[in-house]
């Protein structure tokens, strides 16, 4: 009996060590057609405010009933986790991709906020040949496609900073126009995120025709470093009904460095319907009119590597929807959204960082009045 376990014993190893040197086999065959990196970082947020704000993790705006409220806020949820893929070619055509996650995906008021849920940021592939690149999947918006450095999570949005990530399938070309001087060309077609109250819903899809974006950026010498400036824009319908309302924006876009640890960075941006792009302050429609809302705004930082590890931010944004379009709306529209902000982050190596920002914020509301913000953040952060 004895005999039969160890050869039953002996045959049931040389089983597994056959599987698992077909598995490592197996695994060593598939990465070595697709490249693999993994990269991340981790993110810790703690946030005092002097006033209650929207949605607390985070400032989109002050909310109206909150003023001199104070708050706390503990987040671990602007932690991302992302993974590039990097070929095998197809002809003459190299390819790649992208999967990026946050966890923002909470939208409901009463998701705990230890259980933060996982939000797609970016999945997409990308055909890169000779002359052109066609991207196609989720990711950032090619109009204003600059960010200020902040360590609030949004980044200005709904505060002159409009852009967000959808999906969308992407034309991309550059030319050299002469020495140290490059065109860049971006042209595509996006998903239309439409609105969805009373009757409406879904108004993007319902529209029956993708929003259209474009952009071209000029990349040339200043100051013996290189300078871009842009110019972008979209277009596209949604529907309620047998009505029709348009979104646009055309806006414009400037990196420009000053010195060799300085640069300036700024974004301009007109339009009508723009909540889905996080402008407008997050008014699209006027409910109570199905008119759409024109807003107009920007954000400036200058950004300053001070060596020894240091790097400091300072910048304003404002969003300002116009008045007239906002009569007749619902609850309490919000008139004009502005911050301005400065932030210093230390690196204690390459991958550790700590950082601290103080932000001023106000919010002007129709019929009553302003109400004001201080906020101060510390970050710590781990990048992978």
């Amino acid at each position: 009996m004895a005999r039969k376990l160890t050869v039953a014993c002996a045959a049931l190893w040389l089983v597994i060590g056959y599987a698992a040197i077909g598995a490592e086999e197996n695994r060593h065959s598939l990465w070595s057609q697709v490249d693999v990196q993994v990269y991340g970082r981790l993110k810790a947020d703690a946030a005092y405010d002097t006033s209650r704000v929207d949605p607390g993790n985070y400032v989109r705006w002050v909310d109206p009933s909150g003023e001199k409220d104070d708050e706390f806020n503990l987040t671990a949820s602007e932690t991302r986790l992302g993974i590039n893929f990097k070929g095998p070619d197809a002809g003459s055509a190299k390819t790649s991709g992208k999967v990026e996650i946050d966890f923002y995906g909470n939208s409901a008021a009463t998701d705990a906020e230890n259980k933060a849920k996982p939000m797609m940021r970016h999945a997409y592939a990308v055909l890169e040949f000779p002359q052109w690149s066609l991207l196609a999947g989720q990711t950032s918006d090619i109009v204003s496609p600059l960010v200020p450095r902040t360590l609030n999570y949004s980044v200005m949005w709904w505060v002159g900073n409009i852009g967000y990530r959808r999906p969308q399938i992407r034309f991309i070309k550059q030319d050299d126009l002469c020495k140290d001087t490059k065109l860049k060309l971006d042209a595509g077609i996006s998903r239309t995120i439409g609105e969805s109250f009373g009757a409406f819903t879904e108004t993007g899809e319902d529209a029956g025709v993708p929003t259209v974006q474009a952009r071209a950026g000029l990349t040339f010498p200043f100051l013996a470093q290189p300078a871009t400036l842009g110019l972008s824009g979209h277009y596209g319908k949604e529907e309620f009904g047998s009505l029709e309302r348009t979104t646009w924006s055309l806006n414009l876009d400037a990196l420009v460095p000053l010195m060799d640890s300085m640069t300036f960075k700024g974004e301009y941006f007109v339009g009508k319907n723009l909540d889905a792009f996080l402008g407008g302050i997050g008014q699209g429609i006027n409910q109570g009119k199905l008119l759409s809302i024109e807003a107009q705004g920007g954000w400036m930082a200058v950004e300053m590597e001070a060596g020894k590890g240091w790097s400091f931010t300072g910048g304003v944004g404002m969003d300002d929807p116009r008045d007239a379009d906002l009569v007749g709306a619902p609850g309490n529209p919000r008139k004009s959204n502005r911050c301005v902000f400065g932030n210093a982050i230390y690196a204690l190596s390459k991958n550790a960082k700590v950082g601290f920002e103080l932000s001023q914020w106000r919010t002007d509301y129709v019929g009553t009045g302003p109400v004001d913000d201080v906020r101060g953040q510390m970050s710590v952060i781990y990048e992978f």
